[in-house]
This record gives structure tokens, sequence and C-alpha cells, in this order.
């Protein structure tokens, strides 16, 4: 079979044997791509991160709070700055935290808010349910209920998220010195 050739002088026989281009071509497709699949794996392991540090933002003021006898306004400020520390290098606007404590009803086994402070949150109100996990239904007792959400907005957003990405993540503890962790005028009994 003969090879299929244009003849020398024509244009477009010139331009299909031209190898001269080929990188500049392939670079100018794989570029979008590669960037793209570049920034997409720094803010998804980025926005990992932030959540990891909500995880552990939420942890430790439940640590913090349960480590107490008794707690003050200036204890829970201190546990919220301690908990903006732990967000760095992250902006610390969207950071919303609030601390309870749960009483555990013995007779219907549900949670009921004793006390509560908000920082970027509002208080829940005294006496007030909260839905308590079936392996910590134990009567008669009191959980510390740590709450935490963040809006992690990516550097990168017209690739991800323009608005951001609601992140929240909450945690029960045990007091480990008393029997309840004291607020303000509040006493352990029902």
């Amino acid at each position: 079979m003969r090879k299929l050739t244009l003849p020398a002088g024509n244009p477009i026989g010139r331009f299909m044997r031209d190898r001269r281009a080929n990188a500049a071509v392939e670079f100018a497709f794989v570029v979008p791509l590669m960037l793209t699949l570049f920034f997409g794996t720094v803010e998804f392991s980025s926005g990992v991160a932030a959540m990891r540090k909500v995880t552990l933002v939420a942890r430790t003021m439940s640590d913090l709070v349960s480590q107490s006898s008794s707690v003050t306004a200036t204890d829970l400020t201190n546990f919220r700055t301690t908990g903006d520390a732990i967000m760095n290098p992250f902006p610390l606007a969207e950071l919303a935290t609030r601390v309870s404590e749960i009483y555990v009803d013995p007779a219907t086994l549900s949670g009921k808010v004793i006390w509560s402070k908000g920082a970027g949150m509002p208080d829940r109100a005294a006496g007030s349910s909260i839905t308590v996990p079936t392996a910590l239904q134990v009567g008669g007792t009191y959980l510390i209920y740590s709450e935490v959400s963040y809006k992690y907005v990516p550097a990168v957003g017209y690739i991800m998220a323009k608005t951001g990405i609601s992140l929240s993540d909450q945690t029960f503890t045990r007091p480990r010195v008393s029997l309840c962790v004291l607020y303000n005028t509040t006493v352990c009994g029902t």
C-alpha cells in the first residue's frame, strides 16, 4: 500500500509533518489539569486539618471543664482561649463553642441542661433536653457536653466552595474530680 501523503508545497501537509511544537501543545493541555489537582489536594488536606482541629477543640474544652470541681466565667473564657490556640493558624472569626453540664435523669435516661455557656453560640436554657448517647445513659450522673462549630473557607474558593464548609463536632465527658462541675449558683442534684 502506498503511504498517503500530501504534496510538499501544501501548507496543510507541512503543518501535519511539523513536530516542533508538540511539547508546547501538550503542556497547554496538561498544566490546567495539574494545577487543579495540586490546589484541590492542598485545599482538601487543609480542610481535613481544620476538621481535626475542631475535634481537638471540642475534646479539650470538655476535658478541661471535667477536670474541675467548679468553674467560673473567667475559667470558661480561658478554656476558650486554649481552643483558639489549637485552631491556629486558621482564622478564629468563624469559631463558635459552647460547654454545658447535663444531668441524666434516672427515670427517663434523658439529659437535662444544668448550666450552659457559649462563645459565638447561644447558651442552652437550663432544664432543656439533650439527647444523650445510649452508652452514656447512666441515671443520676452528670456529663460535660462540648459543642464546636467552624466555617472553613478554602483559600481557592472558586474551586471548592465559595461560601465555606461548615465543620462541627461535639463530645461528652464525665466529671473527674467531683460528682458534678459547679458553675455560678448551680448545685449538684436534680
